[in-house]
């Protein structure tokens, strides 16, 4: 191995590590380790393995495998799965495929590192052959962000559309109707009637999770990376946003840093159950969040649009995301292919992404069907009206530019850019952004 090589590596590894300081999917933080064996009581089942870095994962593939078993007696499999910390569990999957053994049959993979697995040729099996029967019946996007040269790798978990939760009881409160926010401008505005006549603080501006302002951009029609893939930090439009961010803090005065640095840290979980903040804007895959550790907002949460940036702008964005793939180390493909399709594109597969986990079906026919509007636990908690909001921006849901270098904008904004502007103060939007521009195109270059 030449020197630059080695260093290449060097650096990926040092992203990998730095990424999961504060990530950006659906579970930056990472649950704790644990093991547990799903199906199986069959003589004759096949055991597969799986990965995840999200505990409540484990709740979808254990309605998953006995539906599989029932509907396959002949083909019964035995999931043994585990989930590991975010960061442990993407490094560990991507030394096994690159080292050609230790990898489990299934594994889910966050988003923002699935580049990195789509390096080179990928070592993850095609499913082609299961996607392109069913993908008018998807939100294609969701496809193309872990596909690579036409072939689809990864099976998507949620559509990721981007809403803004609530809290009615504050917001009555403070005496604002929440049907009167159409724009950010409004927002800011109904922020200072919060922090006048109630003791809480319109929302909270996270340092360590960089899809929070995100999906901000992605409404603006902006990105990250343009959609040849050239780099776009410091476009006007993301110099703007995150000047509004800190201005939100220090000028208007009405919110203030995330408890934890981000909305999946513990100290957030507990100042948002407490009252301490009206709102937080993230994706639909967040409801999972507040049913099971903000307990005591149950009723008092409404889902709504985001505000838009101008009236007639986008009130979305489609963010986050986990790709379930199979991978090239199993010594069961077909099987293991045949039951990731069964448990991901299946309408009754998306059915239960609902049901079971709160999230938007990325298969979109099922939004209206009778199944979705059965009482379940995020009706009670958030109301009957979400697909309401749901149909009603389905049209501006932005979809983002994944690239490979997604992981090194994630470590500089997280580790630098946010906190710099928003924590520290040392500098302005422009300034940081124009240095992580800089930062990033030397490392894409090297």
């Amino acid at each position: 191995m030449n020197r630059k090589s080695l260093l290449v590596l060097l650096f990926g590894f040092m992203a990998l590590v730095l990424i999961a300081c504060g990530g950006g999917g659906e579970n930056a933080g990472g649950d704790a380790e644990q093991s547990e064996v799903i199906g199986g009581e069959e003589e004759n089942a096949t055991e597969l393995t799986y990965w995840t870095f999200v505990e409540l994962h484990m709740d979808f593939f254990k309605d998953a495998v006995p539906r599989w078993n029932e509907a396959n007696p002949d083909r019964p499999i035995k999931l043994v799965a585990e989930t590991y910390p975010y960061d442990q569990m993407h490094n560990n999957l991507l030394l096994a495929l690159q080292s050609g053994t230790g990898a489990p049959d299934i594994a889910d993979i966050e988003v923002s590192r699935f580049p990195n697995f789509l390096q080179g040729q990928p070592q993850m099996l095609p499913m082609n052959d299961y996607v392109e029967p069913e993908i008018d019946n998807f939100v294609k996007a969701r496809f193309d962000i872990y596909s690579k040269e036409g072939n689809y790798y990864g099976m998507p978990t949620h559509v990721g559309a981007s809403v803004m939760y609530y809290n009615q009881e504050i917001m009555d409160a403070a005496g604002v109707d929440i049907d009167s926010i159409q724009t950010w401008d409004d927002y800011v505005e109904a922020g200072k009637q919060v922090t006048a006549n109630t003791d809480a603080k319109m929302t909270a501006v996270s340092t360590d999770d960089y899809l929070t302002w995100w999906q901000l951009i992605s409404q603006r029609d902006s990105d990250w990376f343009d959609a040849e893939g050239n780099l776009t930090l410091n476009a006007p439009e993301n110099i703007d946003t995150l000047q509004f961010l800190h201005d939100m803090v220090y000028v208007h005065e009405v919110a203030e840093i995330t408890p934890g640095g981000q909305p999946h840290a513990e100290e957030f979980y507990a100042a948002m159950n407490e009252g301490q903040f009206a709102s937080i804007f993230m994706p639909m895959w967040y409801m999972g969040r507040f049913t099971d550790y903000m307990p005591d907002l149950k009723g008092k949460m409404a889902v709504r649009p985001l505000p838009a940036w101008e009236e007639g702008g986008n009130r979305s964005a489609g963010m986050g995301g986990t790709g379930t793939v199979v991978t090239n180390q199993t010594e069961h493909a077909q099987l293991a292919q045949d039951f990731l399709a069964f448990a991901k594109l299946s309408k009754e597969a998306n059915v239960k992404l609902w049901q079971v986990l709160g999230f938007d079906p990325p298969r979109t026919d099922v939004w209206e069907s009778e199944e979705v509007m059965e009482d379940n636990k995020f009706f009670q908690y958030f109301g009957t009206d979400i697909f309401d909001t749901l149909i009603e921006i389905k049209d501006e849901i932005n979809a983002v530019n994944i690239t490979e270098n997604i992981p090194d904008v994630a470590t500089e904004l997280n580790t630098n850019t946010t906190n710099n502007v928003l924590r520290q103060q040392t500098k302005t939007a422009e300034e940081a952004l124009n240095e992580a521009q800089e930062a990033v195109e030397s490392v894409i270059t090297e």
